[in-house]
């Protein structure tokens, strides 16, 4: 004889199972959501460095260059 689950909706135990479940599966989003901001902020302070590089060499060039403003 199979055992069937005879808990309904309301029961309060069967609302603590699926509230449980629910919060892990919340807490492993909020994790990986946490590792890919992580990502992309080091992603964005690697572009932020190239382009505070390129900047400065762009100047360097123009003041050898002499763009005749100066």
């Amino acid at each position: 004889m199979e055992k069937t689950n005879e808990r309904g909706p309301n029961d309060l135990e069967e609302q603590i199972d699926m509230l449980t479940k629910q919060k892990e599966y919340m807490q492993k989003k909020c994790r990986e959501a946490g590792e890919a901001i992580l990502k992309l902020q080091a992603v964005n302070n690697v572009l932020k460095n190239d382009l505070d590089r390129v900047s400065e060499e762009r100047d360097n060039f123009v003041t050898m260059l002499g763009d005749g403003k100066k």
